[in-house]
């Protein structure tokens, strides 16, 4: 029988003897491995983490002493040991656990972290608001990586802990990447300190923290010492853990940026389960980070930035081909937009890849960076729209409504990977206000995508197909779904569909003629219906007075759960089944 086998909770693993507790590391991280070679998920992350969870969950006396990660990708073994075991493989599944720490899952979740860099600010809250309780004698962990401490908020954190007598003690998980490897100068920083070349000080020391550390965080006797001399030490304190993203699977620790989330793979050897060699149409990301290389290689102004997601965005080809103008900034999200303003500014073309879900965390300088100065930034914003199992911190359906508000700024939503190159290509062209070019997650519809560049009009839409009775007014690559839609009609011919591209400006004139020669209208949006695309239809046939029934379909308002993209559609009701029932019963 495994140890495994007889922890539910982290009081029976505090009844464990500690030289017991290296088996039970080798245990949870095959556990973990097995589960994620099937169902999927992220791996590296939570592999990297195992002794040190265990080892904080054996002395502090959790839930009571409050424990956050950051991110939550390495929290994986923090759910298992906290009563899910027995349910861990239903994770990141419709229906199943998070993907990431949740507070209505469980008590052991003490808050909520699926973007970066939050935990700091989080623990000094709960930690300030134990002490106005008198609640002296409860301590206060988060666990944070390198590639996430060095966000503006975390420092924002740091700063102001450290000058609280907060008793707090800050991980710092030193494995030297993220999802991609770490950048900046705190990483070099770091650098010196674990070679114990690090001069004039040590930083978190001078921000009033007691540093402990660097410590192995795959040795657990070393790991229990360090926690136990410090829990009882008062104040701002800092423990230096070391280690390896991915320990225990030699493919992940050998490379760590594809076995960050690797899909499903081989639990023995570790290889990745190849997909059968058919020829699909390329992600969108792709068709981005290629085209922005094409363009590049004509234009020397083009210049590339993006916070931390060179692969995810596939940044990492311009980053390949001309270096020097391509910029990882790191998990700096304000950072990025500002800067792309500067360049922009100063008269390089800045195409600005960021996910939709993390464009939030600079909306103010999107306001008052980019638009108030009317500055020609391209956002290239990926992920837009339901992302399936990162779940509702990663899905991107408000851009369009966050964004539709602020004046100067264009929206653009590609139906497919050609409208993609060619916005790309008509923005760098000189436009004279910033434009935001939203395009989903996965794959697009062309398998030959590569056409020559087109042109295209500014606040011009498409008419697909005409039809008599009702009008489908699509946005970005959901319209693909409307194509396939009419095809299983009962009446096809009262169908017309229109294929809006851009958000703002609405192209009127079209919309003038579709309110003039149809019934009925449906729009259709992956964003939230409060103040997105059908809302500016909307509005605008109420400031013409069209007659036209108007009916939106978009996501309601609610957070989305986790599940796969065609589950959530379903979900939402904005998938093709209902669709379909719809427009079918507007013709009895």
């Amino acid at each position: 029988m495994r140890l495994l086998d007889h922890i539910n909770s982290p009081k029976d693993l505090r009844a464990l003897n500690p030289r017991q507790l290296p088996l039970l590391a080798k245990e949870l991280r095959d556990f973990i491995i097995d589960i994620v070679a099937v169902k999927e998920g992220h791996l590296g992350a939570s592999l990297g983490v195992v002794e040190l969870t265990i080892a904080l969950h054996y002395i502090f006396d959790t839930p009571k002493d409050k424990l956050i990660w950051d991110v939550g990708h390495q929290a994986y073994g923090h759910k298992i040991l906290t009563g899910r075991k027995e349910i861990f493989d239903t994770n990141r599944q419709l229906g199943g656990i998070s993907g990431f720490p949740k507070r209505t899952e469980s008590a052991y979740d003490d808050f909520g972290t699926g973007h970066s860099s939050t935990s700091i600010s989080a623990i000094l809250g709960m930690a300030l608001a134990a002490k106005l309780r008198g609640q002296a004698n409860r301590n206060h962990i988060a666990v944070i990586g390198d590639a996430s401490i060095a966000s503006g908020m975390a420092f924002e954190g740091l700063n102001h802990a450290g000058v609280t007598d907060a008793n707090v003690l800050i991980i710092l998980n030193d494995n030297a990447i993220g999802i991609d490897p770490s950048v900046g100068a705190l990483k070099k920083y770091l650098t010196n300190v674990k070679l114990g070349t690090a001069k004039d000080g040590n930083l978190f020391e001078c921000l009033n923290f007691k540093y402990n550390g660097p410590v192995d965080g795959h040795d657990l006797t070393a790991l229990l010492h360090e926690l136990e001399l410090l829990k009882d030490v008062a104040g701002p304190k800092l423990l230096h853990v070391i280690t390896t993203k991915g320990k225990g699977l030699t493919k992940a620790e050998e490379n760590q940026v594809a076995y960050h989330a690797p899909g499903k793979f081989d639990r023995i050897t570790g290889n990745l389960i190849s997909k059968p060699d058919v020829k699909l149409p390329p992600k969108y990301q792709d068709v981005f980070g290629h085209t922005l290389v094409e363009l590049a290689i004509s234009n020397e102004k083009i210049v590339g930035i993006t916070p931390a997601m060179p692969t995810g965005s596939s940044l990492k080809y311009l980053m390949e081909s001309v270096p020097d103008r391509a910029f990882d900034v790191g998990i700096a999200e304000q950072h990025a937009v500002t800067m792309a303003a500067g360049m922009a500014a100063e008269g390089l073309v800045p195409f600005c890849a960021i996910y939709s879900t993390f464009l939030q965390r600079a909306y103010d300088q999107v306001i008052h960076d980019v638009a108030l100065q009317n500055l020609p930034v391209i956002f290239c914003l990926d992920r837009a729209g339901l992302v399936g199992q990162d779940g509702p911190s990663h899905h991107g359906v408000f851009d369009i409504t966050y964004l539709r508000c602020i004046p100067n700024l264009i929206i653009f939503a590609p139906m497919n990977e050609m409208e993609l190159r060619n916005i790309m290509h008509t923005a760098q062209l000189g436009l004279p206000h910033p434009i935001v070019i939203r395009y989903p997650r996965g794959r697009g519809t062309t398998v030959a995508w590569k056409a020559p560049f087109e042109k295209i009009s500014i606040g011009i839409g498409q008419e697909l197909k005409i039809g008599t009775k009702v009008a489908v007014l699509s946005i970005g690559h959901i319209g693909n779904m409307v194509v396939q839609l009419i095809e299983e009609l009962d009446r096809p011919d009262a169908i017309g569909h229109y294929n809006m591209r851009f958000i703002k400006p609405l192209d009127t004139q079209l919309l003038r003629t579709i309110f003039q020669t149809y019934e009925y209208i449906i729009t259709l949006e992956d964003g939230c219906k409060a103040g997105g695309f059908g809302s500016a239809i909307l509005e605008y046939a109420n400031q013409v007075q069209a007659k036209c029934k108007i009916e939106i379909f978009g996501i309601e308002d609610q957070f989305i759960p986790h599940g796969t993209i065609e589950e959530l559609q379903v979900l939402a009701n904005i998938d093709l089944k209902t669709l379909k029932k719809h427009l079918n019963n507007l013709f009895p």
